[in-house]
């Protein structure tokens, strides 16, 4: 990379730190069980681990808040809780971690969505999910939406992080794209298929190639394929970009009337794709925010995937991180 092309990244990631994001979307306690295995167990074929530590991480839509404040943004919270311990642990990391979160609120209907992963030698062995997916009450949606409207003026972006645990629904999708559109903010959507036809009228979705093949009736299997399933969910959304993330295939850029472009992955060593996604989602938001143009966005947030997946766990990127992997391409 040149110098003029490496000063020209660095000026968009050092205005990270001046960008305000809400997000509003499921979340998620992450718990790792840490451990070896020398042995298999008599009583079935399965490794018996040995455990050495356990830690915990926010996960879902409270991962995108870490990957974003990590990146030095000013990051708003919003979503749900359960009055567990799980719950008080989450809000825990989330407070330490300097994200506000006067936005998580807490229902005692619903416990806090768990996921555990049980990992040997770098390996995942198992997961565990423990999570109860019920509709919102009215109540619920309308405090949420007040959330919204408190904080939205003081955003530069709002992302929507659906995971189908339940958070995101029509109703609250309903209040909270024409909030977010009138007050002119980029909505960022990482997609759940079966919501694809409630987020029209946002600025971008982050797909998958799975995610976006569902929402376009397709298989996404070539070239010609991926152009029309882009094309096709700029249609569909009347969004502004359509970023299709492609796992070792890097990912596709789609705008309304431009050419795809395609990113090549920059991953070096690939050891947990686990909140790649939410890597993904996070630092291109940042990008567009801080000026940066949709396949310029697309090339960091690129980066920034490469650097989470060589990480074991659900990992985030500091700016110098970033920084010194784009110096070194």
């Amino acid at each position: 990379m040149t110098d003029k092309n490496f000063a020209a990244y660095r000026k968009i990631v050092e205005r990270f730190k001046n960008i305000k994001v809400m997000v509003i979307g499921d979340l998620i306690l992450d718990e790792f069980i840490w451990g070896e295995v020398s042995r298999i167990s008599p009583e079935a074929p399965v490794p018996v681990v040995w455990v050495k530590k356990e830690s915990f991480m926010p996960g879902g839509a409270s991962n995108v808040a870490n990957n974003l404040r990590s990146l030095g943004a000013d990051v708003y919270l919003v979503g749900i809780i359960g009055d567990d311990e799980r719950g008080a642990i989450l809000k825990g990391e989330l407070d330490q971690k300097g994200i506000h979160t006067e936005g998580v609120l807490t229902d005692s209907s619903r416990p806090t969505i768990l996921k555990t992963r049980v990992v040997a030698h770098h390996q995942q062995v198992v997961r565990i999910d423990k999570e109860k997916i019920d509709r919102l009450h009215d109540g619920m949606v309308e405090t949420i939406v007040d959330h919204a409207k408190a904080t939205i003026k003081n955003v530069d972006a709002v992302i929507i992080e659906d995971y189908g645990k339940g958070l995101i629904t029509p109703s609250l999708l309903s209040r909270v794209v024409p909030l977010a559109r009138r007050y002119k903010k980029i909505i960022a959507v990482d997609p759940k298929e079966e919501h694809f036809r409630y987020y029209r009228g946002i600025s971008l979705i982050t797909p998958n190639h799975h995610e976006a093949a569902k929402a376009v009736g397709f298989e996404i299997k070539d070239d010609s394929t991926l152009k029309k399933a882009g094309q096709r969910l700029l249609n569909m959304l009347e969004c502004k970009i359509a970023l299709i993330t492609l796992g070792e295939n890097g990912m596709a850029v789609f705008q309304k009337g431009k050419a795809m472009k395609h990113i090549p992955t920059v991953a070096q060593e690939v050891f947990d794709v686990s909140g790649a996604g939410d890597t993904v989602i996070a630092t291109y938001t940042l990008s567009l925010a801080a000026g940066a143009d949709p396949v310029c966005s697309a090339h960091i947030s690129n980066y920034a995937a490469g650097i989470v997946v060589g990480k074991v766990g659900i990992a985030v990127v500091t700016p110098d991180e970033l920084l010194d992997r784009i110096r070194k391409t």
